[in-house]
């Protein structure tokens, strides 16, 4: 009896230690891990612009919100020289100006993260404009572009032309984001959606096309320009529309042809939307060489041909030549259709203005919100100085920028008025800005945040105490003698059930 009891009491004694072992490693693997995040990731954009070309640097937590990236600037490089349209008849020539930002760029990111950071290039309206004019010349300014990055330590993902509703829509998505109109972090810092939040029309004026986006009041009434955007697991339905040829540069090029074309002294030219003494000669071609001014060369044309501009500063005349860049009469006064037949909807809510429009307010002393008499009042001002009295009221002078601040303005009085019908009880609800903190609102920044839909999110790094393969191997081990033990127990009970239902035979001796 105590032989078969002693192997008994051992098999429970290993089963218990067995089943407390498996617990207590259990409960210790769960509760010691440590959840290391996994880090950041960053992306690089480059705004490739008519006029220039700028470089962002991105990152982003590496575990993302509802599938979407969130994203902040940590670094914005200006590439010297012109945009890349310029480079049309020598496109090697990108890499030098190129490399000056790249070096920089490698130094703010991580070197062991450097090959799993995406570039993209997105190239706006210039590139719109020579892909029209040059197809053959913009593919190979886009593939000098790709070779470049070839050759970089980072994981290219292509160098694109993006359409104006693009354009339109990731700028939107930029103010919006950077605005908090998106996300918010809520009593216990975790990311949610704003409850009711309005969301912000964006206004871009570039050097090539502009840019109108907003979510219309009235959804149901479906306008062709309306684009689905999903972010944040919501969608918007964003009203955007692109008017090529309406960048800052463009419309100037085109004042400067009707100006041209109304005076009969070809070469000397009065121009009321220069500075009072202001004289600069320009050759035909750096006006009449765009697509956007192709039509109004004249018979006799001369690419190298020399034009005096001379500067008046005559406001009033300004606004009336400025006036004759917008067709008002293609629409036959439509409300729903502003200028040149396109059709609008009614522009609401609030609005942020940047780029060229941020520029040139700032040129004439104003920023953020203010009523559309003070816009008048600085403009009028600003545009009867001589070009001697601009040298001191403009906060960085540039002649390039400085000549043509007076065009700019009223340029942007007759499209945010004429155009997009704004008046002088909507236009307070314009703020025009430069940045949100230290992000600058761009559409990069937009088209950033998309493609990082695509990207997955990682999960959180978990570092356990114990080897995933040693906590496996001492699972099965404890799991294995528990079973053993436990089958022996078995075993043991049916043996002793066995010997106890085993008949007594006695033995009766009968004499014979």
């Amino acid at each position: 009896r105590m032989l078969t009891r002693t192997p008994s009491v051992v098999a429970q004694v290993f089963l218990l230690l067995s089943i407390v072992l498996v617990i207590a490693i259990a409960v210790i693997q769960i509760n010691q891990q440590q959840v290391l995040s996994p880090g950041l990731k960053y992306g690089i954009v480059l705004d490739a612009g008519s006029s220039r070309t700028t470089v962002y640097v991105y990152e982003w937590p590496a575990e993302k919100e509802n599938d979407t990236g969130v994203v902040s600037q940590t670094f914005k490089c200006n590439v010297k020289g012109p945009g890349i349209s310029s480079y049309k008849s020598s496109p090697g020539a990108l890499a030098k100006p190129l490399d000056d930002c790249l070096n920089k760029v490698k130094e703010r990111i991580p070197v062991h993260l450097h090959k799993n950071t995406s570039v993209y290039l997105g190239a706006t309206a210039g590139m719109r404009l020579l892909r029209l004019q040059n197809e053959s010349a913009a593919n190979e300014v886009l593939a000098s572009i790709q070779s470049y990055f070839r050759a970089q330590p980072f994981e290219f993902r292509g160098a694109q032309i993006i359409t104006g509703p693009e354009e339109g829509v990731y700028g939107w998505i930029t103010a919006n984001y950077l605005m908090g109109n998106f996300l918010e972090r809520n009593l216990w810092r975790t990311w949610v959606h704003p409850y009711r939040k309005e969301t912000t029309g964006a206004l871009d004026l570039g050097g090539a096309s502009t840019q109108i986006s907003f979510i219309p009041e009235d959804s149901g009434e479906h306008f062709n320009s309306t684009l689905q955007v999903k972010l944040y697991g919501y969608t918007y339905n964003v009203y955007t529309h692109s008017y090529q040829c309406y960048g800052r540069d463009e419309a100037e090029k085109r004042l400067l042809a009707l100006l041209l074309q109304k005076s009969n002294a070809s070469a000397n030219v009065d121009n009321p939307c220069y500075p009072q003494n202001y004289n600069t000669a320009l050759t035909m071609k750096d006006f009449f060489g765009s697509l956007c001014t192709q039509s109004l060369r004249p018979a006799n044309y001369n690419p190298n041909q020399l034009v005096h501009f001379h500067g008046t500063g005559d406001p009033g005349l300004c606004q009336e030549m400025v006036s004759l860049l917008f067709n008002f009469t293609a629409c036959r006064d439509r409300e729903d259709c502003p200028f040149n037949g396109i059709r609008q909807p009614k522009a609401k809510g609030n609005f942020v203005a940047f780029s060229g429009f941020y520029y040139t307010a700032n040129a004439l002393n104003l920023s953020g919100q203010f009523s559309l008499g003070d816009f008048n009042s600085s403009m009028w001002f600003f545009c009867s100085q001589s070009w001697a009295q601009l040298q001191f009221m403009l906060p960085k002078f540039e002649e390039k920028y400085a000549r043509s601040y007076c065009f700019s303005a009223n340029f942007i009085y007759y499209l945010l008025v004429h155009g997009y019908n704004f008046n002088a009880e909507t236009w307070p609800q314009i703020h025009f800005q430069k940045e949100v903190g230290n992000s600058s609102i761009a559409w990069s920044l937009g088209y950033m945040l998309s493609l990082t839909n695509m990207i997955p999110a990682e999960g959180k790094l978990i570092q356990l105490p114990l080897k995933p393969s040693l906590f496996a191997g001492l699972l099965v081990f404890l799991t294995a003698t528990a079973l053993l033990c436990l089958l022996f127990l078995v075993y043991l009970c049916i043996v002793s059930h066995h010997q106890k239902n085993v008949p007594r035979v006695e033995h009766v001796f009968t004499p014979e």
